[in-house]
């Protein structure tokens, strides 16, 4: 090195020796001088270190402290099945489970002595919705489906790759309250209208329901599913900021295009049972098609109103399904408050809905479909013998699309391009690849299930019973679930 480049080299490294010591000056004068954060005042610079180490400890505990039982909302074990499933790489694993089985509320099966043989084996059979209620009842191939994830909630490539994949598998795509999109049937998928409190895509330029909208949906539509309330945020609406609203999203919610997207916390004309089932019995009339309802329980009320009014207006008026959320969803953004304390889990919600039907003879009548972190096979098998038809899941589906749990849904900067509208995060959501996946993972759990019933002595998975499945109290001592909740 000749002298002038030592001179140029000495000189650069005292302009940015003396950039920095300018920056560090004027980082020290703000945090002395700012009211907003006590440790900033007392210990200026360095205490940006402890906010930055917050910031991230979230993600060193998740990969590096964290056992793989450990973690909420979902654990690695249960998050590394799916994505193994999904890449069709198989589930099994050796030397043994990392499950605690004698941690209270866990679902152990009870083997038959003597399990079905494969030739005594049968396929789990399809079931119709709606059949006699409607003139086009619906009739549903899996067990497994996708529950509702709002186009805008999620991205434009997640929307396709579930519906591809909903198409490939045979598993049937709940749009959401955002309303039905193109991209929503690109996979010739079955497809279930959720219509939200916002009635989005259903709605008039002034928010009533349009009757015109909602036939013209019914020709792409197998369902319409009135949505009450979910799981994560019961007697709360949905929000999508203004600048997540799209022009696109607008024209398909029916709403201005760069204002928050806000539904109200309940239909506005929907205040008791009896006025959900006129908007029921209106909405099966004027589309031919099968209608259900989705909500959360927070007791039984809801449903020995609802058993009653039927009783006195006849089945012909019931819903033609029935979903249950538990109090555990959550796949978008929702007050921590209402996340952590509101609704049944669907453990306690699901009997509660199921043994109302039986009581009141409607059961056959009414499809239940069970939504609640039903990811996997044991999950989805525990819901069968409790008494649903089919499950519903969410998440289950954002893991086969790639998600890796960062917690940042409502961000709208998702690693994984799953729920962003960025466009250069979205690049890393391939859809071809991804619905593979998605197929992947439905055809996993149904085999799965049926496994489960096989093992259990049942021929196919809808043979399950509450008396196949008991439910760990203590250590050393678990319960079958129809002494928990005697069949009726």
């Amino acid at each position: 090195m000749g002298p002038v480049s030592g001179v140029l080299t000495q000189s650069l490294g005292l302009v940015l020796g003396f950039g920095l010591a300018i920056l560090l000056g004027g980082v020290l004068v703000y945090d002395l001088t700012q009211q907003r954060h006590s440790v900033l005042r007392n210990f200026p610079i360095i205490g940006h270190f402890r906010y930055g180490l917050e910031q991230l400890g979230e993600y060193f505990r998740q990969y590096f402290f964290a056992g793989d039982r450990e973690e909420l909302p979902f654990n690695r074990a249960t998050r590394s099945w799916v994505y193994r499933e999904a890449k069709n790489e198989g589930g099994a694993i050796g030397f043994g489970s990392t499950n605690d089985r004698r941690e209270p509320g866990t679902v152990l099966f009870v083997n038959h002595p003597f399990p079905v043989l494969e030739e005594e084996r049968l396929p789990t059979p399809p079931l119709m919705i709606g059949e006699g209620a409607c003139d086009q009842p619906f009739l549903a191939r899996s067990v497994v489906n996708i529950s509702g994830m709002s186009f805008g909630a999620i991205s434009q490539p997640a929307v396709q790759a579930l519906s591809r994949g909903a198409g490939m598998s045979g598993c049937w795509m709940d749009t959401g309250e955002g309303g039905l999109s193109p991209y929503h049937l690109e996979g010739d998928c079955d497809l279930i209208m959720q219509i939200g409190t916002a009635r989005y895509g259903v709605r008039d330029p002034d928010g009533a329901f349009s009757n015109d909208k909602a036939r013209e949906i019914a020709r792409s539509v197998r369902a319409f599913e009135i949505k009450l309330s979910q799981g994560a945020k019961p007697g709360k609406g949905g929000v999508l900021p203004g600048a997540k609203v799209s022009a696109e999203i607008a024209g398909i919610r029916g709403i201005p295009e760069g204002q928050d997207s806000i539904s109200p916390n309940r239909h506005p004309d929907i205040a008791n049972v009896d006025q959900l089932l006129d908007r029921i019995c209106s909405l099966r009339d004027l589309t031919g098609r099968p209608v259900g309802v989705k909500t959360a329980l927070g007791d039984d009320r809801f449903m020995i109103d609802l058993c009653e009014a039927l009783a006195r207006r006849g089945a012909q008026d019931a819903p033609d399904f029935l979903t249950i959320d538990g109090g555990e969803g959550g796949t978008g953004a929702a007050p921590q408050t209402l996340l952590d304390h509101m609704a049944l889990p669907i453990a306690e919600g699901l009997p509660i809905a199921v043994d109302a039907l039986r009581s009141a003879g409607l059961k056959d009548r009414v499809r239940v479909i069970a939504s609640g972190k039903l990811v996997t096979p044991a999950k989805a098998a525990w819901a069968l013998c409790t008494g649903a038809d089919f499950v519903h899941s969410a998440r289950g589906f954002m893991f086969a699309l790639g998600c890796i749990q960062a917690m940042r849904c409502h961000t709208n900067t998702c690693p994984t391009g799953v729920a962003t509208h960025n466009r250069r995060l979205q690049r890393g959501l391939v859809v071809e690849d991804k619905a593979e996946r998605v197929a992947n993972y439905v055809r996993s759990l149904n085999r799965e299930i049926d496994m489960i019933a096989h093992s259990c002595g049942c021929r196919h998975a809808r043979e399950l019973g509450r008396e196949h499945v008991r439910i760990v109290e203590s250590p050393d001592r678990s319960v079958p679930l129809n002494i928990l909740h005697p069949d009726r």
